[in-house]
């Protein structure tokens, strides 16, 4: 933990020098293990997280008690938007998706920084931004693209959130967040390592050929990464 700073997140790394000294004695450094649900579904939010190696999964439950994953968040952002607008829970599930840490601050002091109108309102109103483009994204991709295009989307943009290029996941987690079977994770997960772009074995996924998944990847990918330059290309090149 000691290797951990405030700036492996990217938008703690945008805040000015003053709004950090305000705010990082407030911010508490922990564990998010794999597994770990930091929101449920219509829970109020005290706290917004600040992840530097963990990955969180935002997942929409269905009353079968089915799921998938609208969205993600790593090192370039913030959990806990639906604060900024306007609203105190969320309708998602939030779930450590890549264990690792970051950091913890409650809701109001943030919430305070935010009503202040000034340069932190406006970072996180575009971080907003980018993460809704990525839910909508998500949302056309999952009804439009085929399986193995989701697999290469959902692993290139976790590739972009770590630090290696080995993965500790299931097949099955994938599939729940994916919101397909199993068996079509499997397939496609096959025919990805059968190329040469990716090496599975159980619970652990290398990737050894990113270029090989930008090629096969669909536009999804490409719009989500696109946009979040544009919105926060300051933010990423610190």
């Amino acid at each position: 933990m000691a290797s951990v700073q405030p700036i492996q997140n990217h938008l703690l790394a945008a805040f000015s020098d003053a709004d950090l000294k305000c705010l990082l004695p407030h911010c508490e450094l922990i564990p998010m293990l794999l597994g770990d649900v930091l929101y449920e579904s219509g829970g109020k939010l005290h706290y917004v997280y600040f992840p530097t190696t963990a990955i969180i999964s935002l997942h929409y439950l269905l009353a079968s008690g089915g799921s998938s994953e609208i969205a993600g968040v790593g090192n370039e952002g913030v959990l806990g938007v639906s604060l900024f607008m306007g609203g105190e829970t969320t309708p998602s599930r939030a779930v450590v998706q890549t264990g690792g840490h970051g950091y913890r601050l409650k809701a109001s002091l943030l919430m305070d920084e935010f009503s202040r109108g000034g340069p932190i309102m406006r970072l996180m109103l575009r971080y907003t931004q980018a993460l809704m483009t990525q839910m909508s994204q998500t949302a056309v991709c999952n009804r439009h693209h085929s399986v193995e295009q989701q697999l290469c989307r959902w692993l290139l943009l976790t590739l972009d959130r770590s630090h290696s290029n080995e993965l500790t996941i299931t097949q099955e987690l994938i599939a729940n967040m994916l919101g397909v079977r199993r068996e079509g994770v499997t397939e496609a997960a096959g025919k990805l390592q059968g190329y040469g772009y990716i090496s599975y074995r159980r619970g652990h996924i290398t990737v050894v050929n990113r270029k090989g998944l930008e090629g096969k990847v669909c536009e999804c990918y490409a719009v989500v990464r696109k946009e979040c330059e544009r919105l926060l290309s300051d933010v990423w090149q610190r």
